[in-house]
């Protein structure tokens, strides 16, 4: 396994942590995210990580565990047996499998800086799974200390991309970095969040 491939698997393993921690009443609760509960949060990044996966492979988006297919930035219907968790685990390996595959190289996937070659995202592709596993840990009550290892990948990755990520369905204003804050919370700040 690449070592693209193993943080993402990281991120990808901390989520379903996430997911599997989460106590069966709060599924609905609000998350830091407007307007969208802990279950949104989790069917948000399963939908996106599908998409991924389908753009690289070439393939139509189809309903994985009770979560069916939604447009860019839009919440999926969602089965009233959905199971999130196996629908995580699904997904998050068939992205894990295409970061390696030599096929998916070289397939245009969207980024709020435009149409970028798959292999040129691998290094940042973590970054959505690491911040939405803290909104759904904030969400729930859960555990909302993250890899340090990955924060400072992803956050030195991001930096230079700053102004292109302030966009409406990419990343708010940053948010005051409190003093003396670690490193996850600059980060966090910086996806305009408010730890």
């Amino acid at each position: 396994m690449s070592e693209q491939a193993h943080r993402f698997r990281r991120a990808a393993d901390g989520f379903a942590l996430r997911i599997a921690a989460v106590p069966p009443g709060r599924w609905d609760d609000p998350s830091p995210c407007p307007g969208w509960s802990a279950r949104d949060v989790v069917a948000h990044v399963i939908t996106e990580t599908r998409r991924n996966v389908c753009t690289v492979r070439a393939t139509e988006p189809e309903p994985v565990h009770g979560v069916g297919p939604a447009e860019m930035g839009a919440l999926p219907p969602l089965a009233p047996d959905a199971d999130l968790a196996a629908a995580w685990a699904h997904v998050s390996a068939d992205l894990t499998a295409a970061i390696d595959d030599p096929a998916c190289r070289t397939a245009k996937v969207p980024t709020p800086v435009g149409p970028v070659a798959f292999a040129d995202l691998t290094d940042v592709l973590p970054e959505d799974v690491l911040i939405h596993t803290w909104d759904l840990a904030r969400a729930t009550g859960g555990d909302e200390r993250l890899d340090p290892g990955l924060v400072a990948h992803i956050y030195e990755h991001l930096k230079p991309m700053d102004e292109a990520l302030r966009q409406p369905w990419a990343f708010g204003p940053k948010t005051p970095v409190p003093p003396g804050a670690d490193l996850q919370t600059e980060f966090l700040c910086f996806a305009g969040r408010q730890p």
